[in-house]
């Protein structure tokens, strides 16, 4: 298939360095934010605060369905906004979403201001409710807004791999900040030796100060992001939706432009889905337990809840400099292959041996490099997807993350309510159970993601339909819609596969979507 005319189009001149970095202290905010949320929620709202394991899980997933459902309803608007007077369509939402973080999350991790100590736990539920569904919607709104924002500021590949890897530099800085500042706080602690063992609620002081801090700094990256990154003026001869004024003739389109519906017409839509469903409970579940598996069955002190994770992170980092080179040499779906393998030996060891002393931090860089390589493949694998069909990209993500929240939220949610204790914090039967959790959301989901996998070796990722042409004809056969006109009956089919030669060879999709894998290493 000849290449298309789009693919060499003029790639406009390169972002000057303080524009990469600008747009890199964007996402900040978010993925500190979202570490605090995976790594600390569970043992706060249960060690710290003391609500049972029920209502902390209905807190987490009631947050995790909240982010589901505002990801692709807010990719989908953000993709048919045009901006609000100069302020581009993207920003927009993104100093939205900004707001509502900064003003909800310092209560997440802070006690219910009105409560006592006889305040019912639903009531508690109540209370955190708000900021929770607050946060989410902000959280989800910067993410999309930022990640649809790439494509909009460089059209070149190269461009985009470089805005991508600046933008994982960050992630990688929230992370780390993070966690060292969990570790500092907790060692301020060193005059009170009767407390530095185990969390309890004189802990309360170092989460509370630990969000501040978080949203603090959050809050100036963010605002180094809104003056430095200057959003192109939207184009106005885009249009996703036709309206009355729209002409019934038009010159030939500069590409397909694919819908939200017509994704959802896409069968490699829902394998991509499936497959970073599976990727995200692997990170997100295991990061989530991680602190409930070190405290309560392997019985060590609360300095390791910021140690063992740093060290997590600082593996997957450095072990996603070799994604470039391993993608060349065995391909996307090899690497995704070699990274589960490692995750399944990270949930071996833990089924068949206890980790005492510095074997915890073998097992913590097992499952910090595992992790990372799966989810960066799978990231590029929905670039991918995605193709040239950037205008819609915003939904695309969205809908990804939906799959991912929702399945989290109902995940934890189940294993809050098979927890062992129901009365109490630990007992002797969850030294076993929280080993047994790291196992199976690991190895368990790990051969579930094989099987997806497999199915995208037999049925590669590719645009089978294309554009809402293809769709109408194809619904119009069924006798469900009445064509518009009777034109050419191949000129859908030609436009669908327009311009996806170049997004689809192992070789170019790997130089154009590498760098967008590492858009989002952390929710």
């Amino acid at each position: 298939m000849a290449e298309s005319p789009q693919s060499p189009a003029a790639p406009g001149p390169a972002l000057p360095l303080r524009a990469r970095l600008s747009f890199a202290c964007g996402h900040f905010l978010n993925d500190a934010c979202s570490a605090l949320w995976f790594t600390y929620l569970l043992p706060f709202l249960h060690a710290v605060l003391g609500y049972g394991h029920g209502a902390a899980g209905a807190l987490l997933l009631a947050g995790q369905a909240a982010d589901g459902l505002c990801t692709p309803l807010l990719g989908f608007e953000a993709d048919r906004a045009h901006g609000c007077g100069r302020y581009g369509r993207r920003k927009g939402w993104h100093l939205a979403g900004t707001t509502c973080v900064l003003v909800s999350f310092p209560f997440v991790f802070s006690p219910c201001l009105a409560c006592r100590e006889s305040t019912p736990q639903w009531a508690a539920f109540i209370y955190y409710l708000p900021f929770i569904v607050i946060f989410q919607f902000g959280w989800a709104a910067t993410q999309v807004s930022h990640l649809a924002l790439i494509p909009e500021l460089v059209s070149s590949d190269h461009g985009k791999v470089e805005l991508t890897a600046f933008r994982y530099a960050f992630t990688v800085m929230a992370n780390i900040t993070v966690y060292g500042l969990t570790w500092l706080l907790l060692n301020f602690q060193t005059d009170q030796p009767d407390h530095m063992e185990h969390l309890g609620p004189q802990d309360i002081p170092v989460f509370r100060n630990l969000a501040l801090i978080v949203v603090g700094l959050g809050a100036v990256f963010s605002l180094i992001f809104h003056l430095g990154t200057k959003e192109k003026p939207y184009p106005p001869r885009v249009r996703l939706e036709p309206e009355e004024s729209t002409p019934l003739l038009h010159k030939e389109p500069p590409g397909p432009l694919l819908l939200w519906k017509d994704w959802l017409l896409e069968p490699s839509f829902y394998q991509v889905a499936v497959l970073y469903m599976a990727t995200r409970l692997i990170v997100n579940l295991s990061q989530t337990y991680i602190a409930m598996y070190l405290t309560n069955s392997l019985l060590l002190s609360k300095k390791y809840i910021a140690t063992i994770p740093l060290v997590m992170y600082v593996s997957g980092f450095l072990s996603s400099f070799l994604m470039k080179p391993v993608n060349k040499w065995i391909g996307r779906n090899l690497t995704y292959f070699v990274g589960i393998l490692v995750v399944l030996a990270f949930a071996s060891w833990v089924a068949l041996a206890r980790p005492v002393g510095d074997e915890i931090y073998g097992l913590a860089v097992l499952l910090g490099a595992g992790s990372a390589t799966i989810l960066v493949t799978s990231l590029s694998m929905t670039a991918d997807l995605i193709g040239t069909n950037t205008h819609s990209s915003a939904f695309v993500y969205g809908a990804m993350s939906f799959t991912d929240k929702m399945a989290n939220g109902l995940a934890v949610m189940a294993i809050q309510n098979l927890h062992p204790c129901p009365t109490e914090l630990c007992c002797p039967a969850c030294v076993g159970f929280y080993r047994w959790v790291m196992v199976l959301v690991t190895g368990g989901i790990a051969v579930a993601a094989v099987a997806t996998l497999c199915c995208i070796m037999v049925w590669p990722i590719r645009i089978r339909y294309g554009p809402s042409g293809a769709a109408v004809g194809a619904l119009s056969s069924l006798g469900w819609l009445r064509p518009r006109s009777q034109g050419n009956p191949h000129a859908a089919g030609a436009v669908g596969l327009q311009g996806l030669s170049s997004a689809r060879t192992p070789e170019s999709s790997t130089r154009g979507a590498e760098g967008e894998s590492r858009s989002s290493t952390i929710n």
